[in-house]
């Protein structure tokens, strides 16, 4: 009976010991992030914005990782357009910032050095795509005369699925 008791005991030990080896709250991460769907209306939505206005732009759209999702050269856009509207997109979504903030910061303190970091780029253009506070995304850019005209189109593409960023 009592070598029933002592592996009964060294049982219930062991399974203290895995339980309190093991972090008490370990979950999986739940998150929202944007679909290829979205995406396309975003990168759409902007480039029509601008084609509208009179300018020939390229958008893309990352995700929360800075991954591309969609990436769209518009008509009669020059070849720079696709890697400069990548770049804003990816600095927008890195800091979670319109990317011409950026411009702003390093005007102030051009010692920061975040623009020698790989895909940032110092050009108004781009802004993050949120849910509240938390950025999922961004969008950015290229080829309308100056980023402030980017921007706005970003602003249309982005504007086009809010009602689905909740």
């Amino acid at each position: 009976m009592s070598s029933t008791i002592r592996f009964i005991s060294l049982v219930l030990a062991s399974l203290c010991a895995i339980a309190l080896a093991s972090p008490a709250s370990a979950q999986l991460l739940q998150r929202k992030d944007l679909s290829a769907s979205m995406a396309l209306t975003i990168a759409e939505t902007t480039i029509a914005t601008c084609k509208a206005n009179g300018y020939a732009v390229s958008a893309t759209v990352v995700g929360r990782n800075g991954e591309i999702i969609v990436q769209v050269r518009g008509d009669n856009t020059g070849p720079h357009t696709m890697e400069n509207s990548m770049r804003k997109a990816y600095t927008a979504r890195t800091f979670r910032i319109p990317s011409g903030d950026l411009a702003t910061r390093l005007k102030n303190d051009p010692t920061l050095g975040l623009i020698h970091l790989s895909n940032v780029i110092a050009n108004q253009g781009a802004l993050p795509i949120k849910i509240g506070d938390e950025t999922i995304g961004a969008a950015g850019a290229s080829g309308a005369p100056g980023g402030e005209k980017d921007e706005v189109c970003v602003k249309a593409g982005i504007d086009k699925v809010a009602d689905q960023l909740k």
